[in-house]
């Protein structure tokens, strides 16, 4: 019977043997992202993103990828514009992955700490403060290299000067994927041009204007609105505002706007159920990003303001049939794509709308016609692939479209339709049953 030293003992060899792995893990991630020095790899369709592939193959996020992507660009040789072949970013960082001293955490720690360093810390300095983080690193949990970073941090830069490129550095907002109740976390930093125009929003929102249930106007019940709730609200009234005033020109062929896809039926169920609480209301419609927005808000947002709300029940008489006369969708095929398709139509792509293309199907090269059931959405690398005949799209016989890399019969992507995910899951439930 072994003790707990021995446990311990393994434990400690189980973690150094991982950080090994993921060191190992990096440098092939690294190898696979550089540019080729001769032809394309011969086991992989020609023009394959490697990205893509990884995400594929890996089952992680395509956050992750990012992120194991830019972690080994730093840590990894790097081949300057004339051919040499240049040193790692982070050569003391490198060393230590590669001998499985450090694990991510201890990474992450590092990075951040010498990224929150000012331009102008000359790059001896820096080299000591990563030599410094790194030895800790070995011998110490993140959460110390974190505290150590901050007073480095504090050592080289003690009257906090920063200048633009610092500023233009650390600049961006971070939108967490929606949460059960439809709410969504927004986290970063604004540089000092952005925050002069929320703090001047915001004053606007002063107690008692422009409460979510009124109409913009002062109002007579008192405002119970915290500080956070007003600033929220400043933001949102901005951006309203800034969508309303036309002046953010076109996305992919359409004015700047909320794309909202829902049906005639929901739609009046909504508007019923809104002053009858007897009448459930309808599930929410979908934007553009794939976001819920609950039946409640999108009538008032309509309210508001001109969306383009997509209702299929019937046909206009607007042209959803262009043929040969013209190659780009319209306006109108758009939100046709918007609402049958919501997103990239290849399996298991998660790209929203707002984010794709339109491919035609059989293709514009092929005497493919710009009609309203020959267009369909598809993200950048799926298109592009697509067009130079890695992949293969067919219309099936309910109008949506399947793809296939020519070992296997077409599939259609039903991660956007959460309804056929479940109806598939009914399906092998019956089929567990049966046999």
């Amino acid at each position: 019977m072994v003790g707990n030293a021995f446990r311990v003992e393994v434990t400690e060899r189980l973690e150094a043997q991982d950080r090994v792995n993921r060191g190992l893990m990096y440098r092939f991630v690294g190898e696979i992202m550089e540019p080729p020095d001769g032809p394309d790899d011969p086991a992989l369709p020609a023009g394959t993103v490697m990205s893509k592939l990884l995400w594929q193959r890996l089952r992680i996020t395509p956050g992750e990828v990012r992120r194991r992507m830019r972690i080994a660009t730093r840590i990894r040789p790097r081949r300057s514009l004339t051919g040499p072949v240049l040193p790692p970013e982070l050569p003391h960082l490198a060393i230590a992955v590669e001998n499985g001293d450090i694990g991510d955490d201890h990474i992450a720690a590092v990075c951040h700490a010498l990224d929150v360093l000012p331009s102008a810390v000359p790059d001896d300095k820096r080299d000591k403060a990563e030599r410094i983080l790194v030895r800790h690193a070995g011998c110490q949990d993140a959460k110390f290299v974190v505290v150590i970073g901050r007073r480095i941090a504090d050592h080289l830069n003690p009257d906090g000067l920063f200048d633009e490129n610092d500023r233009a550095r650390r600049r961006g907002l971070h939108l967490a994927p929606q949460g059960p109740d439809g709410m969504s976390r927004l986290s970063g930093w604004l540089d000092p041009e952005a925050r002069a125009y929320l703090e001047a929003v915001n004053a606007a929102v002063k107690p008692g204007r422009h409460q979510p249930d009124g109409d913009g106007v002062d109002e007579v019940q008192p405002d119970t609105r915290s500080g956070p709730q007003r600033l929220h609200d400043a933001v949102k009234l901005g951006l309203r505002a800034g969508i309303a005033s036309g002046e953010f020109g076109q996305h992919r062929g359409l004015p700047v706007t909320v794309i909202v896809t829902t049906t005639l039926a929901e739609l009046n169920q909504a508007a019923h159920a809104v002053n009858d609480p007897r009448i459930a209301m309808p599930p929410p419609a979908r934007t553009g990003g794939g976001s819920a927005l609950p039946m409640r808000d999108l009538i008032r947002m309509a309210a508001d303001a001109i969306h383009y709300l997509a209702v299929f029940d019937d046909h206009t008489d607007r042209p959803l049939y262009l043929g040969r006369t013209k190659r780009v969708a319209s306006a109108d095929q758009r939100i046709i794509c918007y609402a049958r398709d919501r997103g990239c139509t290849r399996p298991n792509c998660l790209q929203a709308g707002y984010h794709c293309e339109v491919h035609h199907e059989p293709d514009w090269a092929n005497d493919g016609l710009t009609d309203a059931d020959c267009l369909f959405f598809g993200c950048g690398p799926d298109h592009t692939l697509v067009s130079k005949g890695i992949l293969e799209t067919k219309v099936t016989d309910t109008g949506r479209l399947a793809w296939s890399d020519g070992t296997g019969p077409p599939e259609t992507n039903r991660a956007h339709h959460p309804d056929e995910l479940l109806a598939e899951l009914c399906e092998d439930d019956e089929g567990d049953e049966n046999d």
